[in-house]
């Protein structure tokens, strides 16, 4: 006989839980569910899956919530039992079944199917994205579909949702290593689906992330009844490989500070930017949406842009007397942004521009994205505005080595595993270390 019961996954972090259902049907069938139903896991009793008799709370919400759990529980064996016996029953189909019987209008079979790219276009209408985010989908869209005008050059061939296999997928792979010399054969993919930028050779990390991105696309679609279909499932999307991070010393970004560039007064200004950037540790992105009114009380407070439509972090860093010193050579600028900052490409040439004249070009060890192996490259010639944000969290990390802390600072999520990377012991501290074996 088929049995519902209800349990939360709990978590130091939070103080809301989304309640969770299991429907068992002998030793054969094991399914769940999770509903938008959310408790504080406080008061959650495990045992009779409900909120706690003997506390404090609300008499008529609590029978409320216990009630809604003993809906769903009956709605979930409703659903089951109308389910056929003569196919496997897997949680992604019992998802969809519910979903179907909370929202019918969403299942109108009188409806054309959605193609592809149609449902591609509802998810980022409906998905909670950041701009930045759309965008990057939105690339990743055009470039689906030059693939799929590759492969109907070489035979018959189109993407849906339900056709998707990992074979698929690893077609796609291939493509996307090969996309810079396939632009060469047939330029006329890219006349129908043009870039800004010619296609380049792409790095693993970068084929990841599409790939990463690709996989919400896939379980989103799965959720919202669109398919049952998860490619997937069945192919292994690469773990990412970063090298050491590299970043400036306090005393380089002094340095870089007090370079005299009056000869170029757009450079100056472009510095007094990134050395602001280095003091406050914000993401470029971050840096650009700033005003004025991000400067409280002596401090620089925004809500850091990466985790707006997750759990939002508002990052709060007190500003030092050079990033004070900077805002008031520029407290007279009347663009919208806090400072005069140019476009994120220009910004980042600016800086290796920067670099240069400063003759900050000490060689680093640097982790080529494309081929993933380590070169030597003078400082210089890497350079980006990411490197800020590794100033501001490498040089206090050398200092506490406690991610927690910095993180506060930087806008990193907690347990963060970029602080993994600037583990890495510091060169002074290794001379220290061989020197005592002198003794």
């Amino acid at each position: 006989m088929a049995t519902v019961t209800a349990f939360i996954r709990t978590s130091k972090k939070t103080d809301r839980a989304n309640v969770r259902f299991r429907l068992r049907d002998g030793r054969e069938t094991q399914l769940f569910y999770k509903s938008p139903l959310e408790v504080n896991p406080t008061v959650w009793d495990a045992k009779k899956q409900e909120i706690k008799a003997k506390i404090v709370y609300d008499t008529a919400k609590r029978a409320e919530f216990n009630q809604n759990v003993a809906n769903y529980k009956k709605l979930l064996l409703d659903v089951y039992r109308s389910m056929p016996l003569n196919e496997p029953i897997t949680t992604d189909k019992f998802k969809i079944e519910v979903d179907k019987t909370l929202h019918p209008e969403k299942y109108d079979l009188s409806l054309t199917p959605q193609t592809f790219f149609e449902v591609w276009n509802e998810f980022l209408k409906t998905k909670k994205l950041a701009e930045s985010r759309k965008r990057a989908f939105m690339v990743i869209k055009r470039a689906l579909k030059r693939f799929e005008l590759y492969e109907k050059i070489r035979g018959e061939f189109e993407l849906t949702l339900d056709g998707i296999t990992a074979n698929t997928l690893q077609k796609f792979e291939e493509f996307l290593v090969n996309e810079h010399k396939i632009f060469e054969r047939y330029p006329k993919i890219y006349e129908a689906v043009p870039e800004t930028r010619t296609p380049k050779p792409r790095g693993q990390n970068t084929i990841n992330g599409i790939f990463v991105k690709f996989r919400t696309f896939y379980i989103w679609a799965v959720d919202n009844g669109k398919t049952t279909n998860n490619p997937f499932r069945k192919y292994r999307v690469e773990e990412s490989v970063y090298g050491t991070p590299y970043y400036i010393s306090v005393d380089e970004r002094n340095a870089l500070y007090n370079a005299d560039f009056s000869h170029n007064p757009q450079l100056a200004t472009q510095r007094d930017i990134f050395v602001f950037q280095c003091l406050i540790g914000c993401r470029v992105g971050d840096l650009l949406l700033m005003t004025k009114a991000n400067v409280i009380n002596g401090a620089i407070e925004y809500v850091a842009r990466k985790t707006k439509n997750g759990n939002p972090i508002t990052v709060r860093v007190p500003l030092n007397s050079i990033a004070k010193e900077i805002l008031e050579r520029y407290k007279d600028y009347e663009g919208r942004g806090l400072l005069p900052f140019i476009t994120s490409q220009r910004y980042n040439d600016y800086i290796k521009d920067m670099f240069e004249a400063a003759g900050i070009t000490r060689i680093i060890t640097w982790l080529n994205p494309t081929t993933r192996e380590p070169e030597q490259r003078p400082i210089n010639e890497v350079a980006s505005s990411h490197l800020a944000r590794r100033c501001f969290v490498g040089n206090l990390y050398r200092q506490v080595k406690d991610p927690n802390l910095v993180g506060a600072l930087s806008g990193h999520k907690y347990g963060s595993k970029a602080f993994a990377r600037y583990r890495e012991i510091d060169e002074n501290m290794k001379a220290e270390l061989v020197k005592m074996l002198e003794q």
